[in-house]
């Protein structure tokens, strides 16, 4: 409270002020954050920047309106003004008392709660950027440009509400990105890879440099070899860890209790019912130590949870704010997340995976005749409402035989992602979480990361670009 230049008496009367005109419910968000990036390209910075965004959002329910105002100032005029603006768009009319009993929240922690790249300065950013452009053009004559981001950030965050709730959290969270292009002859290609944790600057090792500059190198290397697959419908192997962002982007988002509210979601009326192999557990964690998705609290001051949306195959729960989760009669599950204190917060996944099952990747591969098998999934398109999408395959192989004989590039997958599910008939005991720099963009921004271990579909759509 005191960094943000505020007390409970404060707090109280901005409360009583937003729900003066009949609301059900209150809350105020705090939040200070900075950021500091650096751009290593053609061997040298090319870009530096510093960020720093502060301010306080205020939102009023009352039944099904949600009045909502943000300042980018905490002084009081400003805070009483947001206030009075909130109450006024939830409109209501009966005067409302300020809560009286302050019960703070505690929650655990999963990652440091000091800023450690304060004493990081940029000559040490620019000597580790240097150092990883060099290594990587020492990997392979072929590579003619390097690019390299290194990002670091610190959060605060500060909520109360008109239950009395009192909740704080801080943080940092830090991404190193690194794209190639190589060429050979006239034909030119390229890969990029990210790694992002909520870690400070010991985020940065010699042992990260080369896991990145090799793996990155052996990506691209491996697509001059490639050829685009013939298209079809047949199995698909996804691989362990980045195949996850289907799961996230094709299932998860239909998990989401605002999709279930509005009935858009294909999952709304499915709830105990059994929507896929009883092998599959499909969970949404905030609770990862170090994770990029991981939360303390979420935007609304609930403590961060492990829940399981699918459990032995039978759909056990949806991802719920405090606005759903009401509506429901249910907890909140700790996924009310907001791009800053200028949005309202609402229900967002953090770090969602498959469970391991009890095949192993060997024996998935050796069960197809003729399919393919994915590993870098990039971008795509999902209708939420119905689940079909089309993904974007950077690389992957040819399944021939029971054999992984030819690489791929440039594949298309199509499909249905309730189908996709109810057709995944294998999955291996390998999950990985992949630790690249996702982020959702549900109508606002945040981080989050996926996983998967190895499954198998019996049959997608798949094609050439």
């Amino acid at each position: 409270m005191d960094f943000f230049n505020v007390d409970i008496e404060m707090l109280q009367r901005l409360i009583a002020i937003a729900m003066g005109r009949g609301g059900d419910y209150a809350d105020i968000f705090f939040e200070y954050s900075s950021l500091d990036e650096m751009q290593f390209k053609d061997r040298k910075v090319s870009s530096v920047g510093q960020h720093i965004d502060y301010g306080v959002g205020i939102r009023v329910l009352k039944g099904e309106q949600t009045g909502y105002a943000y300042s980018e100032s905490t002084e009081w005029d400003k805070m009483e003004k947001a206030a009075r603006t909130a109450a006024a768009i939830a409109d209501g009319l009966v005067q409302a008392s300020c809560p009286v009993d302050v019960t703070e929240i505690s929650h655990a922690c999963y990652y440091p709660a000091n800023d450690s790249w304060s004493g990081f300065d940029a000559a040490k950013r620019i000597d580790f950027l240097q150092r990883m452009n060099d290594q990587v053009y020492g990997l392979d004559a072929r590579i003619t440009n390097v690019m390299e981001s290194l990002t670091s950030s610190f959060e605060r965050t500060l909520f109360f509400n008109s239950l009395g709730e009192l909740a704080e959290d801080c943080g940092p969270m830090s991404s190193l990105s690194i794209s190639i292009v190589a060429r050979e002859g006239s034909r030119r290609e390229n890969a990029s890879l990210s790694r992002s944790f909520r870690m400070g600057s010991e985020f940065l090792t010699d042992s990260l440099m080369s896991e990145m500059t090799s793996e990155v190198v052996r990506k691209c290397s491996l697509l001059f070899q490639a050829r685009t697959v013939k298209g079809g419908t047949m199995p698909v192997v996804m691989g362990a860890g980045g195949s996850g962002i289907l799961l996230h982007e094709a299932i998860g988002h239909a998990f989401e209790a605002d999709f279930i509210r509005k009935g858009t979601s294909i999952f709304t009326d499915s709830l105990g019912k059994k929507i896929c192999n009883e092998k599959i557990s499909v969970v949404d964690d905030g609770t990862i130590p170090f994770n990029r998705g991981s939360i303390n609290i979420d935007d609304e001051g609930v403590p961060s949870q492990k829940t399981y949306m699918v459990k032995d195959g039978i759909l056990t729960s949806f991802l719920h704010d405090r606005v759903s989760a009401k509506h429901y009669c249910v907890a909140p599950t700790g996924n009310g997340r907001r791009e800053s204190f200028r949005f309202n917060p609402i229900p967002r996944m953090r770090a969602t995976y498959m469970e391991n099952g009890d095949s192993t990747k060997e024996d998935i591969i050796a069960s197809v005749r003729e399919g393919v098998f994915l590993d870098t999934f990039s971008n795509g398109q999902v209708q939420i409402g119905a689940g079909d999408f089309t993904f974007y395959v950077k690389s992957g192989w040819l399944i021939e035989n029971g054999k992984l004989t030819q690489p791929l590039k440039d594949i298309n997958v199509i499909g249905n992602g309730p189908q996709a599910l109810a057709d995944i008939v294998a999955v291996a005991s390998d999950c990985l979480i992949d630790n690249g720099k996702w982020t959702c963009g549900k109508e606002q921004y945040c981080p989050v990361s996926c996983g998967m271990p190895t499954v198998l579909v019996s049959k997608l759509s798949v094609g050439g670009v």
